[in-house]
Order: C-alpha cells, then sequence, then structure tokens
C-alpha cells in the first residue's frame, strides 16, 4: 500500500503521469482507503476539505456503497478567478458542485446520522467547481477503489459565492447548467443524488467516523458533479451556472511541478 502511495503522491509532485497503476489494484474500498490514508501522510499538508463521488451501479453493489470520498488540501481550495489545474499527461475534468461547510463537529460516539443531523453541522452552502484529476490517465476506468486509492480523483477546488439562506432556498430543485467553451454539455439538478446534497454530507461525516479522522469545523464538502463529470483540456474555459444562485467559471490550465518526486 505504502509504495502505491508514494508513487501517486510523487507523480502529483511532479506532475508526471502513470501509464499504468503503480502496483496491484485495491480489491476493496477498505484497501483503497488505506493507500489514501498513508498518501495523506505523505503529503503532510492540512485538509481543507473533501471530495464526494458517486459510485454507480453495478459497482455500487459489488462495493457496499453509493458514494467515495477523497481529500481535498488547504493549498487546493482557490477562490474565483484562478485556474482549475489538471495533470496534462493523466485525467482532468471539470464538475458543477455545491459545496458545504461544516460548522460543527458530531457527538463524540456517534456513529450513523439522519439528515436532520447532517444539515445541522452545515454552517453555509456556496456554488463550486471541483477539478478532478489524476496522473494515472485510466483513473476512471478500474471502479471506485482506484479511484479512492489516488485522493478520489481531485486536485482542488474553487469556491463561488454563497447561497443565501440555503436551508430555504431548494437547492436540490435549481437547474445546473456546465459548458465548456460556451457550449452546454449538460443541464440537471441535484434532486438526481440520493438524499440530494445532504445525502452527500451524510455520507462524508460517516465515512469519516468509521475512519477515525476528526472531523474539522471549517472543511469545505464537495457533494458530487450534478451535471456529470466533463473531461477537459488546457486552454478551455469551465462554465458552472447555478441559474438564481450565480455563474462560476475557470480557464484550465497545466499543473505544475511542485516539489521533487517522494522518495
Amino acid at each position: 500500500m505504502k509504495s502505491v502511495a508514494k508513487s501517486f503522491v510523487g507523480a502529483r509532485r511532479s506532475a508526471t503521469g502513470l501509464a499504468e497503476y503503480p502496483g496491484e489494484m485495491p480489491e476493496s474500498l477498505a484497501e483503497a482507503y488505506a493507500i489514501q490514508d498513508e498518501a495523506i501522510a505523505l503529503v503532510g499538508e492540512g485538509i481543507g476539505g473533501w471530495k464526494v463521488g458517486r459510485i454507480w451501479p453495478p459497482m455500487s453493489e459489488r462495493f457496499g456503497a453509493g458514494r467515495l470520498a477523497g481529500p481535498i488540501f488547504v493549498g487546493q481550495v482557490i477562490a474565483p478567478g484562478a485556474d482549475g489545474l489538471i495533470f496534462t499527461a493523466g485525467f482532468g475534468a471539470a464538475e458543477a458542485e455545491y459545496l458545504l461547510r461544516i460548522g460543527a463537529t458530531p457527538e463524540a460516539g456517534k456513529t450513523s446520522f439522519t439528515l436532520e443531523e447532517a444539515a445541522n453541522l452545515i454552517d453555509v452552502v456556496h456554488i463550486g467547481i471541483e477539478i478532478a484529476s489524476s496522473p494515472f490517465a485510466e483513473i476512471n476506468e478500474h471502479g471506485p477503489a482506484v479511484t479512492v486509492s489516488d485522493f478520489g480523483n481531485n486536485n482542488g477546488l474553487i469556491v463561488g459565492p454563497e447561497v443565501v439562506d440555503w436551508r430555504s432556498a431548494g437547492i436540490d430543485d435549481v437547474d445546473i447548467t456546465s459548458r465548456i467553451d460556451g457550449e452546454v454539455i449538460n443541464t440537471a439538478r441535484s434532486s438526481g443524488f440520493p438524499d440530494g446534497v445532504i445525502g452527500s454530507a451524510r455520507f462524508l461525516i460517516e465515512n469519516m467516523v468509521a475512519r477515525g479522522i476528526a472531523i474539522e469545523p471549517g472543511w469545505w464538502i464537495s457533494t458530487g458533479a450534478i451535471t456529470g463529470v466533463h473531461p477537459v483540456k488546457v486552454g478551455q474555459h469551465f462554465e458552472a451556472d447555478f441559474g438564481r444562485f450565480g455563474t462560476l467559471a475557470c480557464t484550465i490550465a497545466a499543473q505544475p511541478a511542485i516539489t521533487a518526486a517522494a522518495e
């Protein structure tokens, strides 16, 4: 597990691609999260939030989960106007997502949550864009465990405007449109998620508790790709239109090398 984590962290730091999976692919989500935990420790940077992604049938039945999680590091939580960075030799996509910020920690010892209990841990909601990218170009072609093992295929989060009075704003019932270079790619609503965006928050909170990760106020939850996972290339312009809640956009750029690859 540690060698796989080192390979992914090294490739991310050097911004180089991985032609093949760097080791034996995990066969379960437990194995995948163990690799993810090893990689988080190697990065050594504070976490600013977590992305949530869907696991679709039949994979959801095989792996016993309908969603997955991956870390978003503090330096990857960025303001509007910044570029969305992708690994040019790997996989890159942009996604329109609601971002929920954790405002309170759950009761000690509690392991399961109702939707209302999960919502009570959220203080604000914003519109946003997740940049999904990995040095491994085939990351989404081998099932959710492989996706989980490389930070859930995340490489950044652009935080847009706040949704005022989010509890009464009907966030799950707004048409959201994604565009690339001005062309409409898809329009959808987050009501298509199981239990909406709060369902994603509940999953993330329970996932953290089960993994023994202490939940921190201020963390963002990127709740899932509402209109889909849209592959992008360097130089393209991605726009997420949240209707009455506003519009957020970014230009896609190449992820530069950060430091020498992990030893």
